[in-house]
């Protein structure tokens, strides 16, 4: 069962999230909270001890205080601010620092893409498509959950997570 969250689940939810800020420029409150009651449920299952579990939902918690003070500013949307909160959650403090890089590093290269891609003419076929014309209007922000998506899916292998299923 914990294998089936850890290996499935996890990457499944931090993938859908990506994949519905990139459609509609939007996170479901549901991603998240999914997030976090399979991290209750796999740390209940690994038997973790409450030092972990206080650890892991610290880095949480000060990810969400972080994320909603980048809201309250304009600079991150609501669910983003909760996504990366959820993904500090299963990540903890060891591996939150190389999470906020690859954030910054992938949400710099997406930030580029879309300075490119609203400065040129879609193609035809693209014109008609909701989601294109969303990501061409400059009007529009960034679906920064794909960044933090991409950085939880390339540290999420080193952590105490996939190491216990690898050892």
């Amino acid at each position: 069962m914990l294998d089936f969250f850890v290996l499935f689940a996890v990457p499944f939810l931090i993938i859908l999230s990506a994949i519905t800020d990139f459609a509609t420029f939007r996170i479901p409150n549901w991603i998240s909270l999914a997030l976090v009651f399979t991290f209750l449920v796999a740390a209940r299952l690994e038997n973790f001890n409450v030092a972990t579990i206080v650890g892991h939902s610290g880095a949480g918690l000060g990810m969400l205080l972080v994320g909603l003070a980048l809201f309250s500013s304009g600079w991150l949307g609501g669910g983003d601010a909760k996504l990366m909160a959820a993904a500090a959650l299963w990540l903890g403090f060891e591996h939150l620092l190389p999470f906020l890089l690859w954030t910054a590093i992938l949400g710099g290269g997406l930030a580029l893409l879309l300075i490119v891609y609203r400065r040129m003419l879609p193609p035809r076929w693209l014109i008609r498509q909701t989601w294109a014309l969303r990501l061409h209007d400059p009007k529009e922000g960034i679906p920064y959950g794909i960044a933090l998506a991409g950085a939880a899916l390339i540290v999420y292998p080193q952590t105490i997570w996939m190491t216990g299923i690898a050892g």
